[in-house]
C-alpha cells in the first residue's frame, strides 16, 4: 500500500468515528487526566474541534498544556497534508467569496503543497500544522489558527548556504496568514540563519494571524548550554544579559535529562522579541524517521523530575504528564479496532529577561486503523 492509499484508508476509517474532529476527541477524552484538561477546558476545545472534519484525526494531532497554571485548559494542534481529503474542507472555505484573508491564504498554501514543482513543497513537503488558540480566548471566540511549516524535505542546516530556502518558507508563511511581505523580516531571518553553526537546523517557521505580527522561528540541534548561549549572543538577543537562560539549561544538563534543545525566537520588522522559548527533547527527533512517534514510556521521567525539583510546574499536572506516557494500545471503536499512540513531543520553558514565565508540554496523539494485522501509519 503506497502512502496516499494509506492516507485515504485512514481518513475514511476516522470519518466513521463521527461527523467532526470534536466527536473523535470525545472518544479519547477519558485518556487525558482532568488535571491536564478539565471540564471547562474540554468545553472550549470541543467547541473549536467540532468545526473541523473528523478525518483530520487520521494524522498526528496534540495539545499544548500550560504546566505553570492552575487552570486545566489547553490549546490544540492538527496536521494537514496537501492532496488529502481532509484538506479539501480548508481549500473550499478559502475559495468562497466571503472567505477571510487568512482562510484564502491557507487555501493557497495547501494548494501549493500539492504541486510537485512548487518551491515551498520542495522544502517543506506536503505537511503543515495548524495551532488553535483556545485557552486564552473566550468560549465564543474563534481566532484564525497559527500556521507552522517544517523544512523536512530539504532541511535548512546551519553552516550551509540556504538563505534562499529561508526566504521561500518565510514568504509562504506570510502569504498564508494574509500579511504583506516585509523586507526587514527577511533580513532578520537571514541574520538568525547565518548565526547557526553546524549541527543545528531550522525546525519550523510559524505565525499567528490573530496575534500581534511576528514570525516564530525554531532552531534545533543544540546539545549544551555553551552552544545555546553562544548562538543567542551571535544574534544579539537582549536576554543574554541575564543568567536565567544558562542556569535553566544547567539545571537539566547536570542530570542528563535531555539529548537535544531547541531555541524559539519571535521576530518582526524591529528585530528579535524579548521572549525566548527553550524546548527540550530526551531523544533526537528526525522528521522522516519511521519510528518518529514511538517513544519509551519512561523516556521523560528524568526531565519531569527536574521540573519538580525546580518548581517549574504544578505538582498535579506534572504527575499527570508522567502518567500520560504509554506504549501503543488498542481502541475498540464503532469503526473497528484502532491503534492509539501517545506521548510527549517536547516541553518548552519560556523566559523573559530574568524569569521563567511559562512552562508548556506539547503532547501528541496518533490514531491508526488496524487492518489485516497491521496499523496504517
Amino acid at each position: 500500500m503506497d502512502l496516499d492509499s494509506k492516507f485515504i484508508a485512514a481518513e475514511r476509517r476516522l470519518s466513521q468515528e463521527g461527523k467532526s474532529f470534536g466527536e473523535v476527541l470525545e472518544q479519547i477524552r477519558y485518556k487525558i487526566s482532568p488535571a491536564l484538561i478539565g471540564d471547562h477546558g474540554w468545553e472550549k476545545v470541543l467547541a473549536r474541534a467540532k468545526k473541523i472534519p473528523a478525518s483530520v484525526a487520521a494524522f498526528p494531532f496534540g495539545f499544548e498544556l500550560p504546566l505553570h497554571e492552575h487552570d486545566a485548559q489547553a490549546d490544540f494542534g492538527i496536521s494537514l497534508i496537501g492532496g488529502t481529503e481532509s484538506v479539501e474542507f480548508f481549500e473550499q472555505r478559502g475559495s468562497f467569496h466571503f472567505a477571510t484573508p487568512q482562510e484564502a491564504g491557507l487555501s493557497w498554501l495547501l494548494q501549493n503543497t500539492k504541486l510537485e514543482d512548487s518551491a515551498v513543497r520542495k522544502i517543506v513537503g506536503r505537511k503543515l500544522m495548524l495551532e488553535y488558540d483556545v485557552a486564552s480566548v473566550s468560549s465564543d471566540a474563534h481566532p484564525a489558527p497559527g500556521i507552522f511549516l517544517r523544512p523536512s524535505e530539504q532541511p535548512i542546516l546551519g553552516g550551509n548556504q540556504q538563505s534562499q530556502a529561508c526566504s521561500i518558507v518565510l514568504d509562504a508563511i506570510v502569504t498564508a496568514v494574509g500579511w504583506e511581505s516585509c523586507s526587514q523580516e527577511h533580513r532578520h531571518v537571514k541574520r538568525v540563519y547565518q548565526a547557526q553553526e553546524n549541527g543545528t537546523r531550522i525546525d519550523s517557521f510559524g505565525a499567528f494571524p490573530s496575534r500581534k505580527r511576528c514570525i516564530r522561528i525554531a532552531i534545533t540541534g543544540f546539545r549544551n548550554v555553551h552552544d545555546v548561549v553562544k548562538f543567542l549572543q551571535s544574534v544579539d538577543w537582549s536576554g543574554c544579559r541575564h543568567p536565567m537562560v544558562a542556569s535553566t539549561i544547567r539545571h537539566f544538563e547536570e542530570s542528563n535529562a535531555f539529548v537535544e534543545m531547541g531555541v524559539h525566537l519571535d521576530l518582526n520588522s524591529n528585530g528579535l522579541g524579548s521572549t525566548l522559548g527553550l524546548s527540550f527533547l530526551p531523544k533526537e527527533r528526525v522528521v522522516n524517521d519511521p519510528r518518529y512517534w514511538l517513544d519509551h514510556p519512561a523516556m521523560w521521567d528524568t526531565f519531569i523530575d527536574g521540573l519538580r525539583e525546580g518548581d517549574l510546574g504544578k505538582s498535579d499536572k506534572l504527575s499527570a504528564l508522567a502518567d500520560w506516557q504509554s506504549a501503543p494500545e488498542m481502541l475498540i471503536s464503532q469503526s473497528g479496532t484502532l491503534v492509539f499512540i501517545r506521548g510527549i513531543h517536547h516541553i518548552k520553558i519560556v523566559i523573559r529577561e530574568d524569569q521563567v514565565i511559562q512552562v508548556k508540554a506539547y503532547i501528541y496523539c496518533l490514531i491508526c486503523p488496524w487492518q489485516d494485522g497491521n496499523a496504517v501509519d
